[in-house]
């Protein structure tokens, strides 16, 4: 398998989609992440360093849904979040990765 940069990925919609429709597909994803779904956490690190799905470029989330992808097992999101972090500061890392900790708390709290 390839892995493909992060800094190549299209932050266009989708052609025909809408607001709307963006705003249900982020929501389906988050809604997937707290079910512990790698996949919809890497969707999210996509959308939040792109700007896709109408999430806006935010590299304290993408670094926080990619390090959660990858901590889940997503093969590529340990790269995209290196990717992700050279354009950040030591102090969004940090944020970043205190943001991964609330969420993990958090949904192995709703869990119980």
């Amino acid at each position: 398998m390839e892995l493909v940069s992060i800094k190549h990925m299209a932050a266009t919609p989708v052609a025909g989609s809408d607001p709307a429709t963006a705003d249900l597909r982020l929501a389906a994803a988050l809604a997937d992440a707290a079910q512990g779904d790698a996949d919809a956490c890497f969707e999210l690190g996509v959308a939040y360093s792109t700007g896709g799905l109408g999430a806006g470029c935010d590299l304290v989330e993408a670094h926080k849904w990619f390090n959660l992808a990858a901590v889940s097992g997503h093969e590529e999101a340990a790269t995209c979040r290196a990717e992700v972090s050279d354009d950040m500061t030591a102090r969004e890392i940090a944020e970043a990765q205190r943001r991964a900790r609330q969420w993990l708390a958090g949904t192995m709290r709703k869990a119980a």
